[in-house]
């Protein structure tokens, strides 16, 4: 009896979690995945860290080796093969390797990982010496290099998004001069309120880093080697240039054969299944169904990745499933030097590009009870609510501090995905022990403060 095909594009987050589900689901099932790049999977998100020399080793930055498979028959690793093309009338895949060998795959099943690439400004002198972008196993060790060379004094980070304030911050503590150019009014004003903004900017003023805002780049300058970053306003100098200006999906040869929106992203229904049969989108390269949003949006998320891949292979079998994808909230985190935070669902700027009514509030208080003096032991906690004007659901949060609090967003997405009330979390029954926290947790706290009731 033959073995179910069931092919692959992409390893990273969506590609190795689909395995792992079609191995703890299935015994009858060939699985072959192609990855267009040598290194098989390189996880950006661990990018600083290793710039800072904070893992164990730069090949250890991934989240499966092709030989952590090698014993099981059921699934093959190809990396170095770029897929090029769904041939759905037959339903084969046409790969194409390093040698420029072509060959066509057989599907019965096909799941498009394929995720998104980083943007390089279409300005000139973008292909310049020492202009780098900031993705991938071969661009974290040239950048590395580079931070290790005394000669390159100035760095020059375009975006000031979480890749961005992280080489940002990798930059700085590796002893360069560090300018950060954007575009926008504010640094991550994607992912939080200017409440919170505003505290980090001075961080990262007082840290030495350079914050310039409503940057439009007109040229990298230089004569092979890059010397100066120029805007509208200004010059730069610059011995790198770390491009950090956001991601477009890598879905080019996807064109004409699935369903793209007018920027590229991969159209899916409730299952994640896309327009051709038998063939799923999940992860970077996909709509997603944001619960507090309700609504389909880009959200370019590990976590995302790896719950899509899980539904898609439960579900792999079932013509119709018995239930949609529940959609996700999207959560991160990031540390801006001393300062960590964490946010959830949507934000002011998410919530409008959304079209979604809300209403915000932002509270700043101790972590702990007052007789526990205020400092390293009793920091400042900044917790910003964002909720349904007229129902109170939660709809978004954030939190912030220089102690690391950051797991107190996991409350916030458990919330805002089960549509809970701010009524609902200023109640919620938390524990209290004064060697972490107050009477009422700090979350009780915001939410009461949001509901108008004075603290104490």
């Amino acid at each position: 009896m033959s073995k179910t095909k069931v092919v692959i594009v992409g390893a990273s987050h969506g590609g190795h979690q689909s395995i792992l589900e079609l191995l703890k689901r299935y015994d009858d099932v060939d699985i072959k995945l192609f990855e267009a790049g040598d290194f098989v999977s390189f996880m950006s998100c661990g990018m600083e860290l290793f710039l800072e020399n904070s893992v164990t080793d730069v090949n250890d930055v991934r989240n499966f080796k092709p030989s952590d498979f090698d014993k099981n028959e059921n699934v093959e690793i190809l990396n170095n093969h770029q897929v090029t093309k769904i041939n759905a009338d037959k339903k084969t895949i046409t790969v194409v390797d390093t040698n420029n060998n072509s060959q066509e795959y057989q599907y019965d099943k096909l799941i498009l990982s394929s995720g998104v690439t980083p943007k390089s400004l279409p300005v000139p002198g973008n292909d310049l010496e020492n202009v780098f972008l900031m993705r991938g196993f071969d661009w974290a060790t040239a950048i590395k290099n580079k931070l290790e060379d005394p000669s390159v004094k100035n760095v020059t980070i375009i975006g000031a998004g979480y890749i961005g304030i992280e080489a940002a911050e990798a930059s700085k503590k590796a002893g360069k001069n560090v300018t950060i150019l954007d575009v926008i009014d504010r640094p991550l004003g994607t992912y939080l309120d200017a409440e919170m903004t505003d505290i980090l900017v001075t961080h990262l003023e007082d840290k030495g880093v350079k914050v310039v805002t409503g940057a439009h780049i007109k040229e990298y300058v230089g004569i092979n080697k890059v010397d100066a970053v120029k805007t509208e306003t200004n010059e730069y100098p610059s011995d790198l240039v770390i491009q950090a200006a956001g991601v477009k999906p890598n879905t080019d040869w996807l064109k004409g054969t699935v369903a793209l929106d007018d920027r590229g992203w991969i159209k899916t229904n409730e299952y994640l299944q896309t327009n051709l049969p038998d063939v799923y989108a999940i992860g970077d390269a996909t709509l997603a169904y944001s619960i507090p949003a309700d609504n389909k949006v880009p959200i370019a998320l590990a976590t995302v990745a790896r719950r899509e891949a899980r539904y898609v292979v439960k579900h792999l079998f079932e013509k119709i499933p018995a239930l949609p994808f529940k959609g996700v909230v999207g959560s991160s985190a990031l540390s801006v030097f001393d300062y960590h935070f964490a946010e959830s669902g949507l934000n002011s700027f998410t919530a409008d590009r959304s079209k979604v009514a809300l209403k915000s509030s932002f509270y700043s208080g101790n972590l702990r009870p007052d007789y526990v003096p205020e400092g390293k032991d009793n920091p400042k906690v900044c917790v910003q609510l964002f909720f349904n004007p007229n129902s109170h659901i939660l709809l978004g949060g954030a939190i912030l501090s220089t102690y690391d609090i950051t797991a107190q967003a996991n409350v916030l997405a458990l919330a805002i995905q089960h549509k809970l009330t701010v009524e609902d979390l200023a109640d919620a029954d938390f524990f209290f022990q004064p060697g972490f926290d107050r009477q009422w947790s700090i979350l009780n706290v915001a939410a009461q403060h949001a509901l108008g009731e004075a603290d104490f």
